[in-house]
């Protein structure tokens, strides 16, 4: 790291703006009346490794010393490690650094949700030749599930089956020290406990996005093998006037129990589906996931975890498109009845 001991080749003292406060730590510019001297080691080491990434690029706005002294690469990849720690995975240690800014671009990518009210794009390059899947879970801030998976795009065996990815095998399963939910409040409570991320990568484009929310949208349990499924969910928009105009990327962890009590994950999988409730095929999952890595991202208001309303929202347009078409087959159905039936 550096030495305690005094040294002629330090930097000057970094003069702190008097448009920023210890506020600028927190993700804010607040004016100030007074003007502070920090030493540029003391302000690296000392106050930006402390700051998580939202906070770092705050930071990093103040001023141009500032910006210099935050956008160190070692600084983001720390932060990508300690908020995604399946990223210091050597396969993505060296996707990232192929990124034109390296670890920092890589979590402006992941971090914000992909912008949904975007059914203009742009015209969209070559399909990437696989995508990777970097899916971390964590319980009440510890991480008790860290995969990577790598899934190729251009056989006819994933463009026409069902797009489905499986970051475990069938038998496989993750043992925890989570105990096991045996009641419906207990799994309520596991679903406030569990965050997760999972992070789509294109390595020949370099862009990234992160297709789940923070908290499962749903928590259950299965009424015969006793299973909790946790739901995690985010909304992608696709082709206007189609079953597709919105499609949602839907994530299920399957946990079972074991007969100490301890929580097992057995299952983590990510679906496409679409409006009519049909699950997408390869080839058009992959248009609708690389607009949305091509695309722009928003940050969610105030921080909060928007994928509940974004998937209630979706269960709403699902139902309303449904009745729909009930309603014209109904009519439909009257119709011929009234053209077949003879005249007297």
């Amino acid at each position: 790291m550096f030495s305690s001991s005094p040294s002629s080749t330090l930097a000057p003292p970094l003069p702190l703006p008097a448009t920023a406060t210890a506020d600028a730590y927190e993700g804010h510019t607040t004016a100030a009346t007074s003007t502070g001297v920090i030493h540029p080691d003391i302000f690296r080491f000392n106050i930006l490794t402390r700051l998580d990434g939202p906070t770092l690029a705050s930071a990093s706005c103040v001023s141009s010393e500032f910006h210099a002294l935050s956008n160190q690469g070692s600084l983001w990849a720390d932060v990508c490690r300690s908020t995604w720690p399946s990223t210091d995975e050597p396969r993505l240690l060296e996707v990232i650094s192929a990124f034109a800014g390296g670890h920092r671009s890589f979590f402006s990518d992941s971090y914000p949700i992909p912008a949904l009210n975007t059914h203009k794009f742009a015209k969209t390059g070559a399909p990437p030749h696989e995508i990777i899947s970097a899916v971390d879970i964590h319980h009440r801030g510890k991480l008790i599930f860290s995969r990577v998976v790598e899934t190729e795009t251009v056989t006819g065996w994933f463009r026409w089956s069902p797009f489905r990815i499986d970051m475990l095998e069938p038998k496989d399963v993750v043992p925890t020290l989570v105990p096991y939910p045996g009641t419906d409040d207990e799994c309520r409570e596991l679903g406030n406990d569990l965050t997760l991320s999972w992070i789509m990568i294109d390595p020949n484009g370099q862009r990234a996005m992160n297709v789940s929310s923070r908290h499962p949208v749903s928590v259950s349990r299965h009424w015969l093998s006793g299973e909790v499924h946790a739901r995690f969910a985010t909304v992608l928009a696709g082709e206007r006037g189609s079953s597709s105009e919105f499609a949602q990327c839907g994530i299920v962890v399957t946990c079972g129990g074991t007969h100490g009590g301890e929580l097992q994950v057995r299952e983590v999988s990510l679906q496409v589906e679409d409006l009519d409730g049909m699950f997408l095929n390869g080839r058009d999952s992959l248009v609708i996931l690389q607009r949305a890595l091509e695309g722009k991202r928003r940050r969610a208001a105030g921080g909060v975890d928007e994928g509940k309303g974004m998937y209630e929202e979706f269960r709403r347009m699902k139902m309303e498109r449904k009745e729909k078409k009930l309603r014209a087959e109904g009519t439909l159905d009257m119709l011929c009845v009234a053209f077949a039936c003879p005249k007297n």
